[in-house]
């Protein structure tokens, strides 16, 4: 959480020419982490969980820098994007694989991240050989520019109604997602499918294809203000596809696996947006010159301190409630609260942009 309200400013005002590094720096310093943990008796190992969090953190925004303003920007985030989706489940497989072949919980996550680094130096080293965005790419979705404080200042000033509503949004999306993302062992336990680790991933696969198709096939709206209520609408039927499946599943309409799939859907429907076209179309509407780092880490930290809050709600306010009972609950208020909040926004920036052509 720390990690994004950091990334407001060294996200915003990082250059393109230090992506590459600083992309490097902090996965370093994240592994390195891990390597402590392993060898620090407990309970002192604990401090390098934050140790490791804190620089992973502020990687999606560096990587995002390089994608972001360009006429494929939908293309190039949804795949980038589908990391979100794919990997959690496939990283969980992994270390469900690594455990089973007697390594300690301790040592797992390090293990882990030897297995990935040298694959990570090689897509680093693809990464910044992407030539920068060109002329046209500027003429239709706007030049690109590191912020200032003040010029984050300006641009949360003038849109600040809007922004309140898409990072209360945002936050609903952030806290549902991550509860499901953390606690998914729990949750596939209560269902009953807690002896099958490749549940994982087999449940992921679909939404990652389903999403990756639908957030790319946006591309082809040229017009930039009609591709902001798409991605309005399209959050929308996210929201309402988390509430309709959980009823589905309390009334035995659907199984387990059909529900979790659909729930994952609904939610990175919206999730997959925010943390990559949705504010990237925002500013090619207004046609402000800026960076989407900032945006989706004002967005994150606000979402992130927001999914801490419902924990300790949990843990302290409802623990009488089972994971299963908690997160069908959840379901219900997201669905809800979303919907109501992404209408409202979409009638804001509506509004606003009518208002600029007058």
């Amino acid at each position: 959480m720390l990690s994004k309200f950091i990334g407001i400013k060294v996200v915003s005002e990082l250059g393109a020419h230090a992506r590459a590094k600083g992309i490097l720096i902090m996965v370093s310093i994240a592994g390195i982490s891990w390597l402590f943990f392993a060898i620090t008796p407990t309970p002192y190992n604990l401090i390098f969980l934050f140790f490791n969090g804190l620089p992973l953190g502020m990687v999606w925004g560096m990587v995002f820098g390089y994608l972001e303003g360009r006429k494929f920007t939908e293309v190039l985030g949804a795949s980038l994007s589908v990391s979100f989706i794919f990997s959690s489940g496939f990283a969980k497989t992994v270390g469900g694989l690594i455990l089973q072949a007697g390594i300690s919980e301790f040592w797992m996550p390090f293990v882990s991240v030897c297995i990935f680094f040298i694959p990570l130096l090689v897509f680093l080293w693809l990464l910044n050989k992407i030539p920068p965005p060109t002329a046209e790419d500027e003429a239709l979705r706007t030049k690109r520019a590191p912020m200032s404080r003040q010029e984050r200042i300006r641009f949360a000033i003038t849109f600040l109604p809007g922004l309140i509503l898409l990072i209360l949004a945002y936050t609903l999306l952030t806290v549902y997602r991550d509860f499901r993302d953390n606690f998914s062992s729990e949750i596939w336990i209560s269902l009953g499918y807690g002896d099958k680790p490749s549940i994982f991933s087999s449940t992921e696969i679909p939404v990652t294809i389903v999403v990756l198709i639908v957030i790319a096939s946006l591309m082809v709206i040229k017009n930039n203000y009609k591709a902001l209520i798409v991605n309005h609408i399209i959050v929308l039927i996210g929201f309402i596809t988390v509430g309709l499946s959980t009823y589905a599943f309390q009334e035995k309409w659907i199984n387990a696996p059909t529900w979790m799939v659909l729930i994952g859907m609904g939610l990175y429907f919206g999730y997959i947006q925010f943390n990559s076209i949705f504010f990237d179309r925002l500013i090619a509407t207004f046609k402000y010159v800026s960076t989407v780092g900032f945006l989706i880490y004002l967005a994150d930290s606000i979402g992130y301190l927001g999914s801490a809050s419902v924990l300790f709600y949990r843990e302290f306010g409802q623990k009488q409630l089972s994971w299963l009972e908690f997160f069908m609950a959840g379901g219900y208020f997201v669905s809800v609260a979303g919907s109501l909040l992404i209408i409202l926004s979409l009638f804001y920036f509506r509004n606003k942009f009518k208002s600029l052509q007058t």
